[in-house]
């Protein structure tokens, strides 16, 4: 089965939306001509710990001089913000929103910072069809939010996916050569399955793959900090080998009271195009 496009429609078109498309992604163009690198954080399921890995590694990227901003890009539960300790009302200065800024800097854009506290997304739509359009109105706000937002100047924009793999191909079509991806699972042979198809998506659709983070790749005690095993598996290494990627990190879970966990410099390399980052600041 075949579905037409905006492009694919014959005769007038009064709304004219798919030239409201084109436009839209030629401003996403312009706002990230001085992003250097996108990097889509993917997993394909829920419940490994995506949102508190990109909220880390952002971290980390600004401790070493990389400016670094994050799009929470799971619009039906955003959880990044708060990681970051971002809050909202977002400001609109000119033509540009400007993102808010979280601890030690990180620059954030998520629907978290635009909804009422505790209230879910909702679409205005005629009763009975939202989900016929849900689709295309999600990957709508992916580009307000690329297109909209005033980035400036940036080493690195994390991506924090929803666990659907198809997002993946939508931020694509956006920004083109600078996407890249790193997959977050858990240990067990479950999550291996779940993220494989994540990252067979991301090859089908051309994107390089940086490598894959093993989360809760056990527990930190509290009390002495030594790592003792939490889930059975090796879905890190066995998914790094299928894919013919790097292991950029095993993180362990970290109880309250633990030491947190510092990610490898070869992770944050990868994250950045080179060892020696320049200070870039929005």
């Amino acid at each position: 089965m075949r579905h037409r496009t905006y492009f694919d429609v014959e005769g007038s078109d009064r709304s004219a939306l798919g030239e409201q498309v084109g436009r839209q992604r030629a401003r996403v163009l312009a706002r990230l001509r001085d992003v250097r690198r996108v990097v889509a954080v993917v997993s394909g399921k829920g419940g490994v710990g995506k949102s508190y890995v990109t909220a880390a590694i952002a971290r980390a990227l600004v401790r070493r001089g990389a400016a670094t901003a994050v799009v929470d890009a799971d619009l039906q539960s955003p959880t990044v913000a708060r990681l970051l300790g971002a809050g909202g009302p977002l400001r609109v200065v000119d033509d540009a929103v400007l993102p808010a800024l979280g601890v030690d800097g990180v620059a954030v854009v998520s629907t978290d910072l635009l909804l009422d506290d505790g209230q879910p997304l909702a679409w205005r739509s005629k009763a009975g069809e939202t989900h016929v359009w849900r689709g295309a109105a999600e990957a709508g706000v992916l580009r307000e939010f690329l297109g909209d937002v005033a980035w400036g100047l940036l080493a690195v924009l994390l991506v924090d996916m929803p666990p659907d793999a198809g997002r993946l191909a939508d931020l694509g079509t956006l920004v083109n050569d600078k996407l890249f991806a790193i997959a977050v699972t858990i240990p067990s042979d479950e999550s291996a399955r779940s993220v494989q198809r994540a990252l067979s998506a991301a090859r089908d659709a051309g994107v390089t793959i940086l490598g894959v983070i093993e989360n809760m790749s056990g527990y930190a005690c509290a009390r002495c900090d030594a790592i003792g095993p939490l889930f059975a598996g090796d879905a890190g290494a066995h998914l790094a080998a299928l894919f013919d990627v790097p292991l950029l990190a095993r993180v362990p879970f970290v109880p309250p009271g633990a030491s947190a966990p510092t990610l490898p410099e070869g992770l944050l390399d990868a994250v950045c195009l080179t060892h020696n980052v320049r200070n870039v600041s929005l």
